[in-house]
């Protein structure tokens, strides 16, 4: 029920609390605010690991009474609060450290330490970038930025856009460090700090918006839900699918309602018998279906609108 792949999950955990260690450490020995923006940026990214770990936990849970669709959107709850701790803490901080170190600079010491540090965790990050967009790329279909807003898998979307904000945060402060140390100025550090908080700012917005929309609800692939209005319509005894109605409640685990408009001479118990037909066909083609359900209705006749 749960998207993405816990292996990914643990690949990028894993990298990031080694990548955190090692930052802070160097920016404990170089002084660099760059370097200690990416260690904060490390250890929001490895708390985010764990809450989506969390969070795939809670989505497998069966459905009960209280919950009898199960809890699969939990996944897009603890993706919302991902996305709102690398918004506040991540994009947050780095702007803070950024202009606190712009208004009183300090030089960095020992940047060649600074600078293995940044090409190791460069290395970490991307292995896990690679496992990440392994995972996003199964599922995709047609361009990146498409997949971004067409994805209703969050988690792998969260791990992705993390690392990869990442690996340009590694780059701008390698940047920021040799500006530093080219040019005698340390405010390019701080400046590097900006920038960081800034594309970590950007990131936590998509998030935030696709979060957001799966937390409301959203529908499944058009292609699914055209294959799916096909798939009722060659019925023998179908007249009509007025509508196909989707939700995805996890990234695998789709909620189906059909309206079908039936031959007036069949009797109620063909009708019962065709319902079925379509029920067991819709879950048997469509994995990702979890329920699905038929509604017979006549197109002609008007129905009530709720005051």
């Amino acid at each position: 029920m749960a998207g993405g792949s816990t292996r990914t999950i643990l690949i990028a955990l894993g990298a990031n609390v080694g990548i955190a260690v090692a930052k802070f450490g160097a920016a404990a020995l170089t002084g660099s605010s760059a370097m200690l923006t990416e260690g904060v940026h490390s250890l929001v990214d490895s708390t985010n690991q764990l809450l989506l770990l969390h969070g795939r936990t809670r989505a497998s849970k069966p459905a009960d009474a209280l919950h009898p669709f199960g809890y699969g959107r939990e996944l897009y709850f603890w993706s919302f609060i991902v996305a709102i701790l690398v918004f506040s803490l991540g994009a947050g901080v780095s702007l803070y450290e950024g202009v606190l170190h712009m208004l009183d600079p300090e030089p960095a010491t020992s940047p060649l330490v600074a600078f293995a540090v940044l090409g190791i965790a460069f290395l970490l990050e991307g292995m896990s970038t690679v496992a990440a967009l392994g995972d996003f790329n199964r599922g995709r279909k047609g361009t990146i930025w498409a997949a971004i807003r067409d994805t209703k898998d969050a988690p792998t979307l969260v791990i992705l856009l993390e690392d990869s904000g990442a690996l340009v945060g590694l780059v701008v402060a390698a940047t920021g460090l040799g500006l530093s140390l080219l040019t005698g100025n340390p405010m390019w550090d701080g400046l590097a700090s900006v920038v960081i908080g800034l594309v970590l700012g950007v990131l936590a917005i998509v998030l935030l918006l696709e979060a957001k929309g799966l937390l409301i609800g959203e529908s499944a692939d058009p292609r699914l839900v055209a294959a799916i209005r096909d798939c009722a319509a060659s019925h023998a005894g179908v007249v009509r699918v007025n509508e196909v109605l989707t939700l995805h409640s996890a990234p695998t685990m789709v909620t189906v309602i059909i309206s079908a408009d039936f031959e007036d001479a069949i009797t109620a118990r063909d009708v019962e018998r065709i319902v079925l037909d379509i029920e067991t066909q819709v879950a048997e083609l469509f994995p990702v279906v979890a329920r699905v359900y038929v509604r017979p209705r006549d197109s002609s006749v008007e129905l009530p609108v709720a005051g």
